[in-house]
């Protein structure tokens, strides 16, 4: 099988894992180390990077401070490393979404995220468009999990305006090839009722943090997907200060400490 019937085939098996019944629960990991330990888990069915784990990993803030070669080369290496779906955090787009998303492709990346980061929404329902007319021409079904930042940068805004916007804008970019959309921010069974009905069962995306609901919970709410960002690498940075923290008292190593390379 050629490289680019494998990412095509990739493509088709995330895309399936969206529309599946079952929810598809990402661990986002940042690095190889990172990502061989998650896809060592017989439950995991796909990997998805963290961008803000990615650049603090290089000692660079969130927020597209990390040079996009950098960025890229990081996704390509955890897509190189594993036989499964890779969907790739690619923020805005690093100034063009769609040359960003031809370059993840190249590296074997087959889906991703992208923030609208509350552009003016033609600017941004363009942009999806644009990501999706550069997968069309790379031949690769490719799986966009467009972000809109309505809740999350409402600002002000009365909690009602900011849900609308964001139905708003998801449809727009279901409309323009999304194959899901994300809404970031604290979303509770309430507020993914309002979502799912607005967008569509198995069209809404989340992202989970301490004290959110379980994918569980989510999955009978008709949620497609829940992502946990930057979270995976703090709890492993917990672990480790933890482990540090027990060193220097005069302890050992904890006990069940595993060999996961």
């Amino acid at each position: 099988m050629t490289s680019h019937e494998l990412i095509h085939d990739r493509a088709d098996e995330l895309l399936a894992l969206h529309h599946a019944p079952q929810i598809l629960t990402l661990v986002n990991v940042w690095d190889v180390a990172s990502a061989a330990a998650i896809a060592a888990l017989p439950e995991t069915k796909a990997l998805a990077t963290a961008s803000h784990a990615i650049a603090a990993s290089y000692g660079f803030d969130d927020g597209e401070r990390i040079p996009v070669d950098l960025m890229i080369e990081a996704v390509g290496r955890i897509a190189l490393s594993t036989t499964l779906p890779v969907t790739a955090d690619l923020e805005a787009g690093y100034g063009d979404p769609g040359e960003t998303v031809r370059r993840a492709i190249g590296v074997g990346v087959v889906g991703a995220n992208l923030e609208d980061a509350l552009r003016p929404h033609i600017e941004s329902v363009e942009n999806v468009a644009e990501v999706m007319k550069a997968a069309e021409a790379e031949g690769v079904r490719f799986v966009l999990n467009a972000r809109t930042d309505a809740l999350l940068r409402r600002g002000d805004r009365p909690l009602d305006d900011a849900i609308e916007d964001a139905i708003e804008r998801g449809r727009a970019y279901l409309d323009a090839g999304a194959a899901c959309v994300f809404v970031p921010g604290p979303v509770d069974r309430g507020l993914a009722e309002r979502l799912v009905e607005g967008l569509g069962e198995r069209r809404v995306s989340v992202i989970g943090g301490p004290g959110s609901l379980t994918p569980a919970e989510y999955e009978q709410l008709g949620v497609a997907r829940i992502s946990y960002g930057p979270w995976p690498q703090r709890v492993a940075l917990t672990a480790l200060q933890d482990a540090a923290l027990g060193l220097y008292a005069g302890g050992g190593l904890p006990e069940g400490t595993r060999s996961v390379s």
